[in-house]
């Protein structure tokens, strides 16, 4: 049986620091897609900058950009939910491991699981995540997105760019 590395000695102020930025996150995503639900009916639009920018209030059953966004297949929330938990326990255990105390990279992953984690309540409530960020030009879309989706993405550029410009562990020699 494999065995955990020891936990860093900066594990339980890096868990409390991802801790309070994933709560923060998935309350504030949580709060939004609220208001949202209350201010605009289930598929309905306000314009906020003509030809650019409309709140909306839609339903993704699919993943990010709408992948397998699909009412005939039911399946997704279980799959979508298994990815959410694996990537709940990698982040975890990437800051069990991190040799150095780095409070952007613990925040940075508290973004990445406060996103996970309001996007996955979603699911759970209402077997879909509610999206209501559209932006658009002309006849080009992109797919409406919520609060959740930019903590996420917003994340993992900040863990990607401290990651890639640390040695291996987090220690430097």
């Amino acid at each position: 049986m494999p065995m955990l590395p020891a936990a860093s000695p900066f594990a339980k102020r890096g868990y409390l620091v991802m801790g309070l930025v994933a709560a923060v996150a998935a309350a504030l995503d949580q709060l939004s897609k609220m208001a949202v639900m209350r201010q605009i009916p289930f598929n309905g639009t306000v314009p906020v900058i003509r030809g650019f920018f409309d709140l909306v209030n839609i339903r993704n059953r699919g993943a990010a950009f709408g992948f397998l966004n699909r009412a005939d297949i039911d399946w997704q929330i279980w799959l979508f939910s298994a990815a959410t938990l694996a990537a709940l326990v990698i982040l975890i255990l990437l800051v069990r491991c991190w040799q150095k105390w780095s409070p952007v990279l613990y925040a940075s992953l508290g973004l990445i699981m406060g996103g996970a984690l309001g996007n996955w309540l979603d699911r759970i409530r209402y077997r879909a995540v509610v999206d209501f960020l559209d932006f658009y030009a002309g006849s080009w879309h992109w797919p409406a997105f919520n609060v959740a989706d930019i903590c996420i993405c917003c994340g993992v550029f900040l863990a990607c760019l401290i990651l890639w410009r640390e040695p291996a562990g987090g220690s430097r020699a």
